[in-house]
């Protein structure tokens, strides 16, 4: 990858090989745009409608994709650097470091908010987003991945980590002793108005399920170094089986009693949880079929917008957001009708993905002229 994006969260190395999942990652960028743009846009009485209501749901696709990629990215960029750096500490520690800039990153996100725009508090600062929770489950993926060594602990423990997460999200969230902590850290547990939308219980646990995932894309190499296993049909075909089976049994077992008081289907429900994580699991094989397709199509596609995305999505969420939300789009910050907002979201996508052409133009003009 050119950078390391919010939904890879890692950086260069084995990942970068594996344009499904920048594809899949380009997806969630588009589903952000979607998400920000309508959001911040259509009017109040225009919520209630059919479109609204649907494009809210894929909304809500966005950050369970980007921090599930998150994990994925961290396995295979992690067990790339152990080969390459030669040892699983060296390996882990780079992707920590990566994962500590990323926290560093959604604090200087929120401080740019602050200054280019009026009227917005202090407080604001420490306000929690995806990159606050990102960088710190960034930084636990990597220890789980030194502390398994092999390939099934590995499997064992990002498994463990994501079920205790979505597991114990419930009780967190109804615990009266979390209000004796400071509010700051309290927003990183459990969600408050205004301060927190995503909060280590459950969102953390995307991360760590992409984690298996991730893992069993870089475990199955060839033992004869004749290339991936997961490269090869049957390993993308059991992914997509298994990805769906587990959406089907969190599904029917949303039916049966909870086991808890106080859990809300949306919102904590651990079933929820997983109809997520196999929904984006199985994006992964269906991206990685799709590039399969007949050679004749692929011959006058040769590039992917949506691969270009994925491989530029910290670029484009940063700018993005700030357009969606910020003073520049002010005149239209829910004023309009659904869908002329769905039109702006459009006209939004073209000039985010013009901005990244050009963005990587001049990236690559100045890399030319450094090596001349």
């Amino acid at each position: 990858m050119s950078e390391v994006a919010p939904g890879s969260g890692v950086g260069r190395g084995m990942a970068a090989r594996l344009s499904y999942v920048d594809w899949v990652r380009g997806l969630a960028i588009l589903v952000m745009i979607q998400a920000h743009s309508l959001d911040a846009w259509t009017r109040v009485e225009d919520r209630a409608t059919v479109g609204y209501g649907w494009s809210a749901i894929i909304a809500g696709m966005g950050a369970p994709m980007f921090l599930f990629l998150a994990g994925v990215s961290v396995a295979l960029a992690a067990s790339g650097r152990e080969r390459k750096l030669g040892g699983p500490a060296r390996a882990a520690a780079s992707i920590r470091r990566r994962g500590w800039e990323i926290f560093g990153l959604a604090f200087l996100f929120r401080l740019q908010s602050y200054v280019l725009n009026a009227g917005t508090s202090l407080a604001g600062l420490l306000k929690v987003d995806i990159l606050n929770i990102m960088g710190p489950s960034i930084v636990g993926a990597a220890a789980l991945w030194q502390a398994g060594r092999r390939y099934g602990p590995r499997l064992a423990l990002f498994a463990a980590a994501a079920l205790t997460l979505t597991l114990l999200t419930p009780p967190v969230r109804g615990a009266g002793f979390l209000s004796i902590i400071p509010d700051p850290l309290e927003w990183y547990i459990r969600p408050t108005p205004g301060r927190s939308t995503f909060t280590l219980f459950p969102w953390a646990g995307f991360v760590f399920a992409g984690g298996v995932v991730g893992v069993l894309i870089a475990g199955g190499s060839s033992r004869s170094g004749a290339g991936r296993f997961s490269d090869r049909w049957p390993f993308q075909a059991a992914l997509l089986g298994g990805s769906l089976l587990l959406v089907a049994g969190a599904y029917l077992a949303s039916y049966l009693p909870s086991i808890y008081s106080n859990s809300s289907f949306w919102t904590t429900s651990p079933t929820f949880f997983l109809m997520r994580v196999g929904i984006v699991s199985a994006l992964l094989p269906l991206a990685w079929f799709y590039e399969q397709r007949p050679r004749l199509l692929a011959r006058w596609i040769t590039w992917s917008p949506m691969a270009l995305f994925g491989q530029s999505s910290l670029f484009v969420y940063w700018v993005h957001t700030e357009l969606a939300y910020g003073s520049a789009s002010l005149p239209l910050h829910k004023r309009l009708p659904f869908g002329r907002a769905f039109a702006a979201f459009l006209l939004l996508t073209l000039f985010m993905f013009v901005l990244t052409l050009t963005k990587n133009a001049l990236v690559r003009a100045w890399q030319e002229r450094r090596t001349v």
